[in-house]
């Protein structure tokens, strides 16, 4: 028997059997940054869609929205915190630089000892988790992985950068990645793409924090700690990256365009998202969004959008789910699943 058939006849299906989110009661919104900043509703809007974000307050941080998130997630699939097997956290805001923030959220969520463990891809850091957990599920190693995106953005913007202290906001999104044998169920990841290029670190970072360029008195008055975008090259990029990505994604699952019934796009700019939805012949319709509500919560962003979709009934069991996201490294991925 050839071995890729028997590898798939044998191998388990990964499932999303449960999906939360979180926003922070607190809210930023274009009329209160013009009092912040040299800018103005009608000149946000235009560019980039967005009319608020959420702000987490002094008093938490990335773990306590994550908890959030990751309690509504188990409680749609039925599970207890103690039935997982391991956490995986996206997130470029964790509470500390060590340890990881997923054993923070290990510790509030009460489980017992797991694996636990954080990854650093930006916006693309949900789905770069989604798919690792997708291989972990495929393997058999695991049942029930918890995933979360989450970010406290707010707190690395530099209001005094009116190109980007526009577009970021906080929140958190969870998502239960289940085993399931192919014959018990429709729902299943059908493909994942992943891929980064380190050739363009320089046009979206933090520079300093870390090892490279340690805190110093200098660097933060400099705000080197702070968020640095150059916005142009990063929108160039972001189309390409996210096109070509999505089209990976569909080649490997066999699929085209009018086979996908939404499109979950990374909330970064609605007018990235249009470009793409042009370049790629997708019906606007059949990309929704929130980025007017929400702002850009990077590795948040498509889980919030997700479970928003479910909870007013736009997403449902055994429609087509093409998820892409674009962010800093350069990072992009795509999954495609049925939900």
């Amino acid at each position: 028997m050839n071995l890729s058939s028997e590898i798939a006849r044998t191998a388990f299906q990964a499932r999303i059997s449960g999906v939360g989110s979180y926003l922070p009661t607190i809210t930023l919104t274009n009329s209160d940054l013009e009092r912040m900043v040299d800018t103005s509703n009608e000149w946000i809007l235009e560019r980039t869609g967005i009319q608020k974000r959420h702000v987490c307050p002094s008093s938490e941080t990335t773990s306590d929205l994550a908890l959030r998130a990751a309690q509504a997630a188990l409680s749609k699939a039925q599970l207890s915190p103690q039935d997982l097997d391991a956490i995986i956290v996206a997130t470029v805001t964790p509470d500390q630089p060590l340890p990881s923030t997923a054993c923070f959220l290990q510790a509030k969520l009460g489980c017992r000892q797991i694996m636990a463990f954080d990854v650093v891809a930006a916006c693309s850091g949900f789905l770069y988790s989604m798919n690792i957990a997708h291989d972990f599920i495929r393997a058999g190693t695991y049942r029930h992985i918890l995933v979360v995106g989450a970010e406290t953005l707010t707190r690395m913007v530099n209001y005094q950068d009116r190109q980007s202290c526009i577009l970021f906001g906080d929140g958190a999104g969870a998502v239960v990645i289940s085993k399931t044998q192919s014959s018990e169920s429709s729902s299943c990841i059908m493909s994942s793409q992943s891929v980064s290029s380190g050739a363009f670190t320089d046009i979206l970072q933090v520079s300093a924090g870390a090892s490279r360029f340690p805190v110093t008195i200098e660097r933060l008055e400099a705000r080197q700690n702070l968020i640095e975008m150059q916005g142009r090259e990063v929108f160039k990029s972001a189309v390409q990256f996210l096109r070509d990505t999505c089209l990976e994604a569909l080649n490997k699952a066999g699929l085209t365009v009018e086979d996908v019934d939404w499109f979950l796009i990374h909330q970064a700019n609605l007018r990235i998202i249009e470009a793409v939805a042009k370049q790629l012949k997708i019906p606007i319709e059949k990309i929704p969004s929130n980025i007017r509500e929400v702002g850009n919560t990077s590795s948040a962003s498509i889980p919030i959008l997700m479970s928003e979709k479910i909870e007013d009934g736009t997403l449902q069991r055994g429609q087509v789910i093409l998820m892409a996201a674009f962010g800093a490294g350069l990072t992009s991925a795509a999954t495609i699943l049925r939900y």
